[in-house]
């Protein structure tokens, strides 16, 4: 049995993460901002916070965004706060809900960069990679996944299998088919320093 920190469990990556932790028999506990149904309260961007409530723990899932604040700030934000608190705490795995958008398609490209995807929200994708810059300068086994292309909002379920491959903005993951890969590699990690995709 892991014990397993889930950041951001208020959301619907952290809450199925959650319940995939829980039902393989793990020992989770879910943070969000405001301590509710189960939560405890914790801001990722306070790295003292993280570094208590990480403690003792095997490994930590970070599925993490505010709406309200600026992108450009809070992802590096965030970033430098888990590291600075996972290692303090003695943690070094850090599982990162990633961006599709900055992740390579088959040919190498990037997927912001392929022609006709949504280009208002690049600097999103931008603050993403900040992130990730973050955590390539660190001492963390970090990985990142992020689905393929999106998430399968109409269809829920599990189906019970995921694969890793390049970044397809036709892709569709449901939450449950990717909380899997997320506990996966926080229980037994095969991918160490590096961004990836998933998807069915």
């Amino acid at each position: 049995m892991s014990k397993i920190l889930v950041i951001g469990a208020h959301g619907r990556a952290g809450r199925a993460a959650v319940e995939e932790a829980r039902g393989r028999g793990h020992e989770v506990v879910g943070v969000a901002r405001t301590a509710d149904a189960g939560l405890v309260s914790g801001d990722v961007t306070d790295a003292g916070r993280i570094a208590d409530l990480a403690a003792g723990y095997d490994a930590v899932i970070a599925a993490v965004y505010d709406g309200g604040s600026d992108p450009g700030e809070f992802f590096p934000r965030a970033a430098r706060a888990l590291v600075e608190g996972l290692e303090k705490a003695g943690v070094a795995r850090l599982v990162w809900v990633g961006l599709a958008s900055i992740l390579p398609t088959a040919d190498g490209t990037l997927l912001m960069d392929t022609d006709g995807y949504p280009t208002e929200y690049r600097s999103f994708f931008l603050a993403h990679q900040a992130a990730l810059d973050t955590f390539v300068a660190s001492s963390l086994d970090w990985v990142s996944l992020a689905p393929t292309g999106d998430f399968n909002h109409a269809d829920p379920s599990r189906s019970g299998s995921y694969r890793v491959a390049p970044a397809d903005a036709q892709d569709l993951i449901s939450y449950a088919d990717f909380a899997a890969a997320l506990v996966d590699e926080a229980d037994n990690p095969t991918h160490h320093r590096t961004a990836l995709g998933v998807t069915v």
